[in-house]
């Protein structure tokens, strides 16, 4: 069983490095609806992912409960063993993907924060938080 969670998990990690690359090609030529429209098929993924997680971690646990006195490299097979470093050289890749993606979100974020400020200027009011100032572009005089 642990095998079948292990290539399971691979899968959806792998549907995640996928989508992730998509998101970043969408990001890149601002095709944001694309971006959107795959939120919810990355949520399921990760969430499937989450609990496969969970049910290898357990299987694991029962085999060292019921081998108290081996070690992991014992317990574990070679093909086990192997499954579980194409896991984690997916998280490595996932992961990384994750940190470039984010360097676009970030600049295409404060682009349209800038944007939006420019068009309707904020004040700090404070402490009590912002309230925004009427633009010359839009102010309407009587």
């Amino acid at each position: 069983m642990l095998t079948h969670y292990l290539d399971k998990a691979a899968e959806d990690l792998q549907t995640l490095i996928d989508l992730t690359q998509k998101d970043i090609d969408d990001i890149k030529a601002a095709r944001h609806q694309a971006l959107f429209d795959r939120i919810k098929t990355k949520e399921h993924t990760l969430v499937t992912f989450e609990n496969r997680k969970a049910l290898i971690d357990n299987e694991i646990g029962n085999l060292i409960k019921a081998n108290p006195d081996s070690e992991m490299e014992d317990l574990l097979d070679e093909e086990v063993q192997q499954k579980l470093s194409l896991l984690r050289e997916k998280l490595e890749e996932l992961q990384a993907l994750n940190r470039y993606y984010a360097r676009f979100v970030i600049t295409v974020g404060e682009f349209y924060n800038t944007l939006y400020e420019e068009m309707l200027p904020i004040e700090k009011d404070g402490y009590t938080g912002k309230n925004a100032k009427l633009a010359s572009l839009i102010e309407v005089r009587a």
